[in-house]
């Protein structure tokens, strides 16, 4: 492997370096009988290491230490529980270089989009930190004199954590550090694509944990295929199984948790758009569009998949989209000189082309020309040319959410017809809207207007807070990460009543005298 970079030196301070790793039970590496998972950089197409797959008597020893764990966890204040996230935050914060990295070469993202991902699990530890201390219920008024009523919030228990390769290491954090606080312990299922990065965060976490000395339990990672994440998904000692990737995952998820009477966190696919308005400031838009379609080369939930553009600003908006295109630095994510990395692997690459084949075939008109690269630099197989199409919002293809950096180009006359294009496929993710107008930007975040779980004015479609309620509607599965209220999603809601009295009145006037 080559270290121009300093990947060797960065998984040794890591951690990252044992065959042996792979399942965790917070801070012992348990051995299982299982295959390894082979980890190969999109890069460079070189394997970077190997994590061995979490077995059944290994999964079942996570689960009961989870569940001891519990017991313990649970009644432990929830100031002192954040302040373990506390030192989780600053533990990362100690390896935000080398963890970056690692995101980068391992999953293909630009490093400074590593190092974002890795200060993004800093943000949600500082948020977290300060939701420990503001889990808040409600009192309420009885109509029974002398009573008092309130409702309280308590843990759940175990939450199961699937997570997906594009955001490797940040989405975890989303879920582990806000069900830390409320009290629950975590079980982690990373990609198979990006498991090496998981394992970083795991040796980062132990350490945390061993200073505190508590209990084994708190943090633990398995690690596999969908076959280990179905055992958690049909596990009844999981009351909540949150997971991040393709609407087709999830619904088989849903499926398996719902079957159980459990619970499911869904963010799934996305079909994002920007409407772009005759009164946007196209400095602006182009620029938000351009991020938005090619950062993570197109593999973000919240990419860019579709700009609708006004007629009258059509030509100017592709004249100057198609000239920002030419200027995108192609190559190693780790050499800041370029724009966009590869994907994550061959497999992304053959329905990157299948894509692109399949629109012009149903008549989209090719504006940048799409392609695979080769050559040197190129060696993986991943890298790919960004690609803008033509196309009509109603083409199979369009409808759907592709992994790759393809964006479709479509014209609209009324805002009416631009916000029902944009929410005229399944997904409900993330959406904006490009305008100087007032009334077109209140117009499109009105009950009449964008359906998703984000609506933004004059910013991207990517790019999430974390002081924000994540996720989306329709096919994107309706759940709710990070910020805002989403704590409440890892916590069971209880209704107390409380009488003082020396009478036992009954709700509703009923009498019930003997």
């Amino acid at each position: 492997m080559s270290d121009k970079f300093g990947i060797q030196d960065a998984l040794k301070r890591l951690g990252v370096q044992q065959e042996n790793q792979g399942t965790s039970t917070g801070t012992q590496w348990l051995d299982s009988k299982e295959a390894y998972i082979s980890s190969y950089s999109p890069a460079d197409g070189k394997l970077i290491g190997k994590v061995q797959v979490t077995d059944r008597d290994s999964y079942e020893l996570v689960i009961k230490k989870a569940t001891e764990a519990f017991m313990t966890w649970r009644t432990t204040p929830a100031p002192h529980r954040g302040e373990i996230v506390r030192q989780v935050g600053d533990a990362l914060r100690a390896h935000k270089e080398d963890l970056g990295k690692l995101v980068s070469y391992e999953m293909g993202k630009s490093y400074q989009e590593g190092l974002g991902e890795v200060q993004e699990m800093i943000d949600i530890c500082d948020f977290a930190v300060g939701l420990s201390r503001q889990l808040y219920g409600l009192t309420m008024h009885s109509e029974r004199p002398s009573h008092r009523m309130y409702e309280q919030w308590h843990p759940l228990g175990i939450v199961g954590i699937i997570s997906a390769f594009n955001f490797p290491v940040a989405v975890w954090s989303w879920n582990s550090m806000i069900a830390l606080v409320c009290g629950d312990v975590c079980v982690w299922k990373p990609s198979e694509k990006s498991p090496l990065s998981a394992i970083a965060c795991q040796q980062i976490v132990s350490k945390v944990l061993q200073n505190n000395n508590l209990p084994e339990g708190i943090l633990s990672l398995i690690n596999g295929d969908y076959k280990v994440g179905e055992m958690m998904s049909k596990d009844k000692r999981v009351p909540l199984v949150s997971a991040t990737g393709s609407t087709r995952m999830g619904k088989i998820v849903t499926q398996e948790v719902a079957g159980r009477l459990g619970r499911s966190l869904l963010e799934l696919g996305g079909n994002n758009a920007i409407i772009i308005t005759e009164h946007a400031d196209l400095d602006i838009a182009i620029r938000g569009a351009l991020f938005g379609a090619v950062g993570t080369a197109g593999q973000r939930c919240t990419t860019t998949r579709r700009l609708i553009v006004q007629g009258s600003v059509y030509e100017e908006v592709k004249m100057r989209l198609t000239n920002a295109y030419s200027k995108l630095v192609i190559g190693n994510p780790l050499d800041e000189k370029n724009h966009v990395g590869p994907l994550i692997d061959k497999d992304a690459v053959k329905m990157y082309s299948a894509a692109i084949e399949s629109a012009q075939k149903e008549g989209g008109k090719v504006l940048v020309e799409g392609g695979v690269l080769e050559g040197e630099g190129y060696e993986s197989g991943c890298y790919v040319k960004p690609c803008i199409i033509e196309a009509e919002n109603h083409y199979k293809m369009v409808q759907e959410e592709t992994f790759a950096p393809i964006l479709y180009l479509m014209k609209y006359e009324m805002l009416e017809d631009a916000i029902a294009m944009q929410n005229g496929v399944p997904q409900g993710l993330s959406s904006a809207i490009m305008t100087m107008n007032m009334r077109e930007a209140e117009a499109f975040l009105s009950a009449a207007g964008s359906d998703c779980g984000i609506a933004n004015v004059n910013i991207g479609t990517s790019g999430a807070e974390i002081g924000g309620a994540f996720g989306g509607e329709k096919e994107t599965g309706g759940g709710r990460e990070s910020g805002s209220d989403s704590w409440k999603a890892y916590m069971r809601r209880q209704t107390n009543t409380i009488n003082y009295s020396t009478a036992l009145p009954l709700a509703q006037g009923i009498k019930f005298d003997i």
